[in-house]
């Protein structure tokens, strides 16, 4: 397993509600739960992370909130 050196963002408040990334394997993106560092680690590439930072931005993660659109029914 590769060595992630995750890092919080500058953004983060001090209540742990926060992911870490960590950018420091060439072609992979891994993104961990703050509060759960030995816990499960999801891996993306970077066009996958991309498209994944922009939707965050436009659905109002900035806000503190991500907003999941629901599935149609």
């Amino acid at each position: 397993m590769p060595h992630f050196e995750f890092a919080k963002s500058t953004y983060s408040s001090g209540n742990g509600e926060c992911v870490e990334v960590a950018r420091n394997i060439p072609g992979t993106v891994a993104v961990r739960d703050s509060k759960d560092v030995d816990g499960p680690i999801v891996t993306l590439g970077p066009d996958a992370w991309s498209e994944f930072t922009a939707y965050a931005v436009l659905a109002g993660c900035s806000a503190g909130r991500l907003r999941v659109p629901r599935r149609p029914r």
